[in-house]
């Protein structure tokens, strides 16, 4: 007999093969498509026969190639709440440093820990618990003459939310001192001009470059918590997150993920829009964990140094 929780992972399994199904269409075309859509048929089926269930009714679903992030019927499908497997721990940028939100197994309410640095932010929490999979709120994987593939896919799949992507410079554009320079540099190799949003977050990107060339023994994960909460809720969150909407917006898709209210939303150097966003972090940190989530792109780039470049959700 399925369990609850086999219940949920297997739903979530099957927007995630869903999603999968609806890639194929789009980029095959007669026998392709039809064998890609009998594979994805195949691999339902048999998840469904190992489970118990009907597989005739998973192949259904399969057919409907069902887009999560499009409104069908009554509204969006949003995804099953989340079981926690391991500890884990989503951090947001904050003016007090670096805000993080820690999920346990077994423990819904996420705790709320704070550090200037981001290397002091994940040892605090590792002295305390053996924390498995990190993600942050932050480009990882920066390019050396190109734009990054992740910020073009994650802006198509918000639909009505892109503008909170915005694009990552190259890294000689991140090494120059001013606006101007980076301006300069990053022109000259991608054509792209610099923007003020990006070049703001230079020090947080650098620290976090910095430490994540130092090959912490945690897995570190690119994560943006728009589209988490767009994942997690069935389409994008379209209230302003700094709006009382925006929060119970938010709060409510957290709940219905599996993660309840954290412990404070609000204290000296973060606001509930920094402790939200590390949340929706951290709950896309626990589908890592779980093997559910999913990067932009599949598989992500790798520049010269060696990062994966991928935003996960």
């Amino acid at each position: 007999m399925t369990t609850p929780s086999e219940a949920h992972r297997l739903a979530d399994l099957l927007v995630a093969r869903t999603n999968e199904l609806r890639e194929r269409v789009g980029a095959a075309g007669g026998g392709e498509l039809a064998a890609a859509m009998a594979r994805a048929t195949r691999s339902l089926r048999d998840l469904a026969e190992a489970l118990g269930l009907d597989p005739a009714e998973v192949a259904r679903l399969a057919a409907g190639a069902v887009d999560p992030a499009v409104a069908v019927g009554d509204g969006p499908i949003p995804l099953p709440p989340l079981e926690v497997t391991v500890p884990v721990l989503g951090v947001d940028a904050c003016k007090a440093g670096w805000v993080g939100a820690l999920l346990e197994p077994g423990a819904p309410r996420p705790r709320i820990a704070v550090a200037a640095t981001i290397t002091g932010l994940v040892e605090t929490v590792r002295q305390s618990l053996g924390i498995q999979v990190v993600g942050i709120d932050i480009p990882i994987g920066l390019p050396d003459d190109t734009t990054r593939q992740a910020d073009a896919l994650a802006r198509k799949a918000l639909r009505g939310k892109a503008s909170s992507i915005f694009t990552t410079l190259t890294r000689a554009a991140y090494a120059a001192e001013s606006r101007a320079a980076a301006d300069t540099a990053n022109r000259s190799l991608s054509g792209q001009g610099v923007g003020a949003q990006a070049f703001a977050l230079r020090p947080k990107i650098l620290e976090v470059d910095a430490w994540v060339r130092s090959r912490p023994t945690v897995m570190v994960l690119e994560v943006h918590p728009e589209l988490s909460f767009a994942t997690m809720a069935g389409s994008p969150l379209l209230s302003g997150k700094k709006t009382d909407d925006g929060r119970h917006e938010r709060l409510a898709a957290l709940r219905a993920a599996g993660v309840a209210s954290p412990s404070v939303l609000t204290g000296p150097g973060y606001a509930a829009d920094d402790v939200l966003d590390a949340c929706a972090v951290a709950w896309t940190a626990a589908r890592r964990a779980a093997g559910l989530a999913r990067p932009l792109p599949d598989p992500p780039e790798v520049f010269s140094d060696g990062i994966p470049a991928a935003i996960w959700a």
